[in-house]
């Protein structure tokens, strides 16, 4: 098939455009970085260099490139995050997510394509009452912390548009990256956190959080561009955990001192509602759907084996 990769230079792009090449797609790879067209084309994709949030010029691309299927990868996420500051760090993200998803809707259609795969997130978004675990059918928080609450419209709006296009919509909600390229390798800031005992567990740690290796995540975005019914797939591993779980193995697995422990209300004034929140009410997402429905099997199943494996 003919196919569109937009952010096709991101973590998922980078992984998904050799893929798609490799089984035999013919791919336009969008990236907004003249650059790293040379890279795109060393892939055996075409390059096309612009900015998504310019509607013209994103029409322009697509209708010549005439895709079967057009995936949104677009965002723009600092390497280190800072709670206090959430909005503001996501602000170019959002409009990504809300002008650069209304522009390549709207050149889909117009080229007559047939199938839109779009980046999602299922690793913080479910509402925080209920079980620790949620599917495809639960509902988004309604009361997220106010830091957070644009990036939550912006998910909403991708959402809404991808499946009100009248194409085939496959929203796919990710789970938190690890690996290389992620924040979470082992040459990252935030490891070097870890390793400094920078990143504690706050309160009870009762924040459970959903990861995906980002090869898995573009293995199951492959298979998306390829076949699947459409709708909603939170792509993430097996086994959702508590940060009190996980952040003392990943700590182990980096050969790091234990992460420290701290109340609620020092966490508060350190980093924020968000960065509470984060730390002790967030819930998972399981990925039953995608494995029943599309047949993808994780290549790292827990972030128990990928965080000792697969951090790069």
């Amino acid at each position: 098939m003919k196919v569109f990769i937009a952010g096709a230079t991101g973590v998922v792009g980078t992984r998904l455009v050799p893929t798609l090449v490799e089984r035999g797609h013919t791919v336009t790879a969008m990236t907004r970085t003249p650059a790293k067209a040379e890279r795109l084309r060393a892939q055996g994709a075409t390059p096309a260099v612009l900015d998504a949030l310019d509607a013209s010029a994103v029409k322009e691309a697509v209708v010549e490139a005439e895709p079967e299927v057009v995936v949104v990868q677009l965002t723009a996420i600092p390497a280190v995050l800072d709670f206090r500051h959430f909005d503001v760090q996501f602000e170019p993200t959002n409009r990504l997510r809300t002008i650069g998803t209304d522009n390549l809707v709207a050149a889909a259609t117009a080229v007559g394509a047939r199938r839109m795969v779009a980046q999602s997130y299922a690793a913080w978004p479910y509402e925080r009452c209920g079980g620790p675990v949620k599917t495809e059918e639960d509902p988004f928080d309604t009361d997220p912390p106010a830091k957070v609450r644009p990036t939550l419209d912006a998910l909403k709006h991708l959402e809404s548009a991808v499946l009100g296009s009248g194409l085939e919509p496959m929203v796919l909600r990710y789970g938190g990256f690890y690996g290389p390229g992620t924040s979470l390798n082992r040459g990252s800031p935030m490891i070097e956190m870890v390793r400094r005992r920078r990143i504690p567990i706050v309160g009870s740690g009762a924040g459970v959080w959903s990861f995906a290796h980002a090869d898995d995540v573009a293995s199951a975005t492959a298979i998306a561009v390829e076949r699947g019914e459409p709708g909603i797939y939170n792509v993430t591993d097996d086994e959702p955990a508590a940060v009190r779980d996980w952040l003392p193995l990943l700590a182990d697995a980096l050969g790091a001192p234990k992460p420290r422990h701290v109340p609620v209300w020092l966490a508060r004034l350190l980093v924020g509602e968000a960065g509470v929140v984060m730390m002790t009410d967030i819930r998972g997402a399981s990925n039953a759907k995608v494995k029943r429905e599309l047949g993808w099997t994780p290549r790292y199943p827990s972030w128990r084996e990928g965080f000792r494996t697969g951090l790069g």
